[in-house]
């Protein structure tokens, strides 16, 4: 599953002063190599850096209580606290001594073979190459050098998520760098952030079966953790088939001490968690894959409301989801817009499936610009199950639209952001027509969202897009009377009429001066 005005890719919690700073240092280290090659250096060194700064504030401790029984040297102490145990030659201080040897990618490279040894959950995640040729040994070691000088592991440092943020940040610059390649990996943070608000998985299981560098999951904690809630009460299962990206998902998720069931594979063709029920689904799957080899899967369970096309798996998506879903469960996702209206190869007859089998929730129309991977615009849907399951108001029968296509802020000349304020208000529109407890009472509002019954929907053709249902965006009256603001604009034409005929006559006397008067 990538920012100017705040630190890209923080998530409202504001700047922790060196990010960028960081990343300029570091991005000056990288020369002619391509960003998405360089990415797995850089992010591979900071994971390290984090494990074994954590991994010396417990050993520390643990040395301090010798006399008691401790034992610095046991892997057991240090894993019952969800530290990796990190072998001597892995440990941060060993290489820092050694970054400017041009054995330093040896040294790298053994340290992460050793961890891995250790660390079971680890094997055949980290980064191991640091010692080809092609990789320029001396900005190898400068780059140790700068990342000695962040605090990542210690408790104050874990306290404040200094890792996390640092390694969402360089995520998000990544993205940029490698452009629609890197938006495959990385879900900007505040669209996540508005599936995350709106579906308020505070307890249960979450599921993302195309999990990209687990941005989902991430946001996903910290909602739990905002709202005083206990993080162990979700149970987190992901798939990603891309083998580095599912690399940096696990990373992503054990520097944060996050357990996550993430598994490598092909989710259509080979689906790790066949049995799994889940309370939500938050996902950003891939726009309008062609390649997804749906010629294979023709009779496939999963597609309870028809076959999906073999050359778009939209709605294969659509219907993997829905399969994964627990009786009352709620899935939240992002496709592109075409997917509420298309209707070409068997789309419309799916959606209309779907519509009248009651589970659309919410439709969300999003602005554009807010990808770094493609400028399609997109889309939110919400479906649910058990729309009638005691923990809201009985939505049956009943779809909410929300046109979100104005709201954001352009950063730069290519890309928008949602504001902490755009999320409030479309996730708030949606928690009081639910019935939230708590929550404000719901009203359509013109222009921006409207609660349409199924019969609605059928009038329309079962198409969802929000800006056939909300209508019109109320104008402020001027209080001018018309008859008075006509004669007003009667003289303002005439005006601009007698300045547009002497200008063309000026015009005409010039090209006549150059032999042009025709």
């Amino acid at each position: 599953m990538g920012r100017p005005r705040k630190a890209a890719g923080t998530s409202g919690g504001g700047e922790l002063g060196f990010e960028a700073k960081l990343w300029q240092a570091a991005d000056a280290l990288r020369s002619n190599m391509d960003a998405a090659e360089y990415k797995h250096v850089v992010l591979g060194l900071i994971f390290l850096k984090y494990i074994s700064d954590a991994f010396e504030a417990k050993h520390a401790e643990l040395v301090a209580q010798e006399a008691d029984g401790a034992n610095p040297e046991d892997p057991d102490e240090y894993r019952a606290l969800n530290i990796f145990w990190v072998p001597a030659e892995a440990r941060w201080s060993h290489l820092k001594a050694s970054a400017r040897q041009a054995m330093i990618g040896t040294l790298v490279d053994e340290a992460m073979v050793a961890i891995e040894r250790d660390n079971p959950s680890l094997k055949g995640v980290l980064p191991k190459d640091y010692a080809r040729p092609g990789l320029d040994k001396q900005r190898l070691g400068q780059l140790v050098d700068l990342i000695s000088d962040i605090g990542l592991g210690a408790p104050a440092d874990r306290a404040k998520d200094t890792l996390g943020r640092v390694y969402e940040y360089f995520l998000s610059q990544f993205a940029t760098a490698e452009g629609k390649k890197g938006g495959q990996f990385y879900t900007p943070s505040y669209v996540v952030r508005v599936l995350v608000e709106m579906l308020a998985p505070y307890k249960g299981r979450v599921y993302d079966p195309c999990c990209g560098s687990g941005g989902m999951f991430v946001q996903s904690e910290k909602f739990v953790e905002a709202h005083q809630g206990r993080v162990g009460d979700i149970a987190i299962y992901g798939q990603e088939s891309n083998y580095t990206t599912w690399r940096l998902a696990v990373m992503n998720l054990a520097i944060r001490g996050i357990d996550a069931k993430i598994e490598h594979g092909d989710t259509f063709h080979d689906d790790r968690h066949p049995d799994l029920k889940a309370d939500y689904v938050l996902a950003n799957p891939p726009f309008n894959d062609s390649d997804w080899r749906g010629e294979l899967l023709r009779d496939d369970r999963r597609w309870a409301y028809g076959k999906p096309p073999a050359g778009n798996a939209n709605f294969a998506w659509v219907q993997h989801f829905l399969h994964h879903l627990a009786p009352t469960g709620i899935a939240g996702f992002v496709l592109a817009n075409g997917s509420m209206s298309a209707s070409q190869s068997g789309e419309g007859e799916i959606r209309k499936a779907i519509v009248e089998a009651d589970l659309v929730d919410c439709m969300v129309a999003l602005p554009g610009q807010l990808f770094y991977s493609t400028q399609i615009p997109v889309c939110l849907w919400f479906l649910a199950r058990g729309r009638r399951n005691g923990r809201f108001r009985d939505r049956r029968g009943e779809t909410l639209f929300i046109d979100a296509r104005k709201m954001g802020s352009l950063v730069d000349r290519t890309r928008r952001e949602l504001t902490d304020a755009d999320i409030a208000r479309i996730s708030g529109t949606y928690h009081a027509w639910r019935g939230d407890e708590g929550a404000a009472e719901y009203e359509d509002v013109p222009g921006f969202s409207k609660s349409a019954a199924i019969e609605e929907i059928r009038k329309h053709g079962h198409v969802l897009t929000p800006g056939r249902y909300v209508g019109v965006e109320p104008v402020d009256d001027d209080a001018e009377p018309f008859d008075e603001k006509m004669k007003r604009l009667a003289v303002i034409l005439r005006e601009h009429q007698t300045q547009a005929a002497r200008l063309d006559e000026e015009i005409r006397t010039n090209l006549g001066r150059l032999g042009f008067g025709g």
